[in-house]
């Protein structure tokens, strides 16, 4: 048995992206802020990344070469480089390779396959070649990085920098998975000769699954609800792997994400018009106001403003909206939709734009300086998503104390507590099928609290915007998780 000791334990957190470097999606929030959660909790932190080409340069000019290798690739040997930087206390490592990442963007190219297995054969040649990178626990993070624990296992036990190392995967979102054709089993992964490997990567008779190998081969796997979680195990959210979760479900936990508490606070947030906080509702009444007037909305306080911030797809439950908004507008509720997506969507809000007039406005648009208004001066929330692993839109809005309306899935059950008329409790308002008239029900009771007990309101957006939802909380989690997987290491608390 190894004798115990307390120290930090050493954390490496693999993905695709990263704020502020790059961001495609929830992914970029999380390993930009989750490492830094955990860092002040005591752990030793570091994070890898590809280089891409569009990385901003006050970055990549910061960034020192640390070392270069070749990464056998199934028959190739590849190039690899290092570059390293250091921000806010944690290194960060990129690999570089211009061929794979001199790219106009991260994803969406004929030979992701190849390139995301180069990126996770190169974590694991890096964590056995650079003497400065130890590592007790390497976090991998969706189909990206999916490789990196199938590799580790079959080609790097004899390693003394690898063998001890554990491994945790995360799933973001269970319906990207990396599925490609089974020749790259021996022309990129170097497996074809392994039928163990093999068994556990193919998904159909003649294509794998970089994803399924990750869930088989990790320590253990998490996401990003504890909701998500018990999704994962039922068919029609497991997307084809329901039946590895149940397998593995005393190694699945869900962890809800959090938000960077700093960046989205109503009191410091220099991108809307009025700064507030809790004790000083009335100002956000002059934000809603504003962002009407922005809007060409009808400038009145006592009409409910819901929005919706963000990708303007099914997922999100679009269709309900679309089916219900007469509904809405006759009962005098206004609408604001920020977001691109789908064009059937977009056109479809557009439509609703142009047909209602000062009750209805669609920006289609990506734009963050809006969505900061928009959390500020709405009253309602809409999040009816068919599924949501996380969401970060309710979060961020009830710090804003904008009310959320949510399906009861995911992240979305986890973090929004129901309102109880005959207690007071909650921070939302919460419904249950995919079902538009379920939904507007639902948003015209929130509506109707609005227009008939203030103070009732009032509470309710006090309750929201109390609710702990920073990274803190979550990094907590993942160290027992951590350490759970190397009972020899001692939590170390960092002093403050």
């Amino acid at each position: 048995m190894a004798t115990s000791v307390r120290r930090r334990i050493k954390i490496l957190f693999a993905a695709s992206e990263a704020v502020p470097f790059v961001k495609t999606g929830g992914l970029g929030d999380v390993a930009g802020s989750l490492p830094a959660a955990l860092r002040a909790k005591g752990a030793k932190v570091s994070v890898i990344l590809p280089k891409y080409s569009f990385i901003p340069e006050e970055y990549q000019g910061r960034m020192r070469h640390i070392a270069d290798f070749y990464v056998p690739l199934s028959w190739r040997s590849v190039y690899c480089g290092i570059e390293k930087l250091t921000l806010d206390g944690i290194d960060v490592y990129f690999v570089d390779n211009e061929a794979y990442f001199k790219r106009e963007s991260a994803y969406g190219y004929f030979d992701d396959g190849e390139r995301f297995a180069f990126f996770s054969k190169a974590v694991c040649e890096a964590i056995e070649l650079l003497p400065e990178l130890q590592v007790d626990v390497l976090h991998c993070n969706d189909w990206q990085t999916a490789l990196a624990p199938v590799f580790l296992r079959e080609f790097y036990q004899a390693s003394e920098a690898c063998r001890n190392v554990k491994t945790v995967f995360t799933v973001h979102n269970v319906k990207f998975q990396g599925q490609y054709s089974d020749k790259v089993l021996a022309d990129i992964l170097g497996l074809a000769d392994n039928p163990t490997a093999a068994g556990q990567l193919y998904c159909d008779r003649d294509s794998i699954n970089y994803m399924k190998g990750a869930l088989c081969y990790t320590d253990v796997i998490t996401t990003v609800s504890p909701s998500y979680a018990s999704e994962l195990q039922m068919p029609f959210f497991g997307e084809g792997m329901d039946d590895i979760f149940r397998r593995r479900s005393n190694v699945l936990k869900g962890i809800l994400n959090g938000i960077d508490q700093d960046a989205w606070n109503p009191a410091t947030d220099e991108l809307i018009p009025l700064k507030y906080d809790a004790d000083s509702l009335e100002l956000k009444a002059q934000n809603k106001q504003a962002l009407q007037r922005e809007l060409g909305l009808r400038e009145d306080p006592e009409r409910p403003l819901v929005v919706m911030v963000g990708r303007l797809t099914n997922q999100k439950g679009l269709g309900l909206v679309r089916y219900a908004m007469n509904r809405l507008m006759e009962r005098g509720v206004q609408v604001a939709v920020l977001g691109t997506g789908d064009k059937d969507q977009e056109e479809a809000f557009k439509y609703f734009d142009w047909t209602y007039g000062d009750m209805m406005s669609a920006r289609i648009a990506f734009d963050n300086a809006l969505s900061h208004r928009m959390y500020a001066g709405g009253d309602i929330l809409l999040m009816p998503s068919e599924f949501e692993p996380c969401g970060l839109s309710q979060m961020i809005a009830m710090r804003y104390g904008t009310l959320p309306v949510v399906r009861e899935t995911g992240g979305l059950q986890d973090s929004v507590e129901p309102y109880n008329k005959f207690t007071g409790a909650g921070t939302g308002f919460r419904f249950t099928n995919m079902n538009a008239d379920e939904m507007a029900d639902c948003l015209l009771g929130a509506c109707e609290v609005f227009w008939t007990d203030k103070e009732a309101w009032t509470k309710l957006q006090r309750q929201a915007m109390g609710t702990d939802f920073s990274w803190s909380r979550a990094a907590d989690e993942y160290l027992g998780i951590y350490h759970g997987l190397h009972p020899e290491i001692i939590r170390y608390d960092q002093k403050r």
